[in-house]
């Protein structure tokens, strides 16, 4: 007989609260999980797994083989473990303990949901083939996907497939979402130092006034997705921060202005086209209005693209463990971003939205004031486990 995964996981939810709770009041920025990574190999240890360390820095993977190996085949699940630069506010009893630190991503849930599915594979080993769990530091800006990919994760594990699950405080607890194709954007950020001739403001004709070339450059970067962009290509450009060479003075025209912002897309060609905008705007604008621009484009995570079969197959798991009607299959993409995005580019796989319904805290992501749902932690750990189950089922 079939074992339930949510029933077993829940006699041990109070452990696995615990362990949430723990990682989040000692939170830990990227490539520095020493403790977060620490407490996963523990935990995996002692529940018979195999454990693989030093991958990344402190990335690490557990190995669990399936009752049978007559497949040899092997997927992956990937957690992420780091928090971010951010000062709690909330009050709940296992809030930060380190300043300006804090798990306001839920990636402690994260870490804990898959250490959940880890506890139930090894006690149950219900599949053929073997599971690959990835346990990745690093995603909040470090790229600790790309690090551990180019570090060999998937030669030294090898994956037909990885599956990664993200808590989303917007969709109701119970729910999840997934579909093929791009899920989350392409990470770029641009820098644009515009520098001039400062002076005197009532002498502005002695000046080369990088103020009014910013104002410019601003409303035309707009173009690129008014005028430039295909009306069905999804893209945003936004300049985020203006900061001058001189603040305070009412009458002085500054040297130089500093523009910081991000362009999000979901296509490679989309992608080219923004950055090569962007440098022809700033540039010849500011040329045109006497001064210079240094435009400084870096591009971060790419777009994060679920495989079709994939994707389809993470749904028609979920509708078993969730029940059809709480899988959602047309969600809209976020213009956030995520460094799984490396590994769908070395491998198949699906990221999939699990619904948190808010949480206690009724916030959203990146909030000084979010917490995980507890609540939730079978349901993710549950679909993580199905996901190995289905994917290698003993004949």
């Amino acid at each position: 007989m079939k074992n339930d995964p949510l029933e077993i996981l829940r006699l041990f939810q109070a452990d696995l609260i615990h362990i949430r709770r723990d990682i989040h009041a000692n939170p830990e920025l990227a490539f520095e999980e020493t403790r977060t990574s620490q407490i996963v190999a523990d935990k995996l240890t002692e529940w018979g797994i195999e454990v693989h360390r030093g991958i990344a820095k402190t990335g690490l993977v557990g190995v669990v083989h399936g009752r049978k190996n007559a497949s040899g085949r092997a997927v992956g699940l990937r957690a992420d473990m780091d928090c971010l630069p951010m000062h709690e506010t909330s009050d709940v009893p296992h809030k930060s303990r380190n300043a300006g630190r804090m798990h306001a991503c839920g990636h402690d849930g994260h870490t804990t949901m898959l250490l959940g599915a880890a506890r139930y594979l090894a006690q149950t080993r219900n599949f053929d083939g073997t599971a690959h769990l990835i346990f990745q530091p690093a995603e909040e800006g470090g790229a600790g996907g790309k690090v551990m990919v180019q570090e060999g994760l998937f030669d030294r594990f090898p994956c037909e497939a990885v599956y990664a699950l993200h808590n989303w405080p917007a969709l109701a607890a119970g729910k999840m979402a997934v579909r093929p194709g791009p899920v989350l954007a392409a990470t770029d950020e641009m820098r644009i130092t515009i520098r001039g001739r400062g002076g005197h403001g009532a002498m502005p004709h002695l000046t080369a006034d990088p103020v009014v070339a910013a104002a410019q450059v601003i409303t035309a970067l707009q173009t690129i997705a008014s005028r430039n962009a295909n009306p069905v290509d999804a893209i945003v450009v936004s300049v985020c921060s203006m900061e001058t060479s001189q603040l305070g003075a009412f009458n002085v025209i500054p040297g130089h202005v500093l523009l910081v912002g991000t362009v999000r897309t979901f296509t490679p060609a989309m992608r080219d086209l923004a950055e090569r905008r962007v440098q022809e705007i700033a540039g010849q604008i500011a040329q045109a209005l006497g001064t210079s621009a240094e435009i400084e484009y870096r591009r971060g995570y790419p777009a994060t693209v679920n495989t079709e079969r994939e994707a389809v197959f993470a749904a028609r798991v979920g509708e078993r463990v969730f029940g059809a009607a709480n899988v959602i299959t047309d969600a809209e993409p976020t213009m956030g971003g995520e460094d799984f995005s490396y590994m769908l580019q070395a491998r198949p796989g699906a990221y999939v939205f699990l619904g948190q319904g808010g949480g206690p805290s009724g916030c959203f992501l990146h909030n000084p004031g979010y917490d995980f749902n507890d609540e939730v932690i079978p349901l993710g750990a549950g679909y993580l486990a199905a996901l190995v189950e289905e994917s290698l089922p003993l004949k």
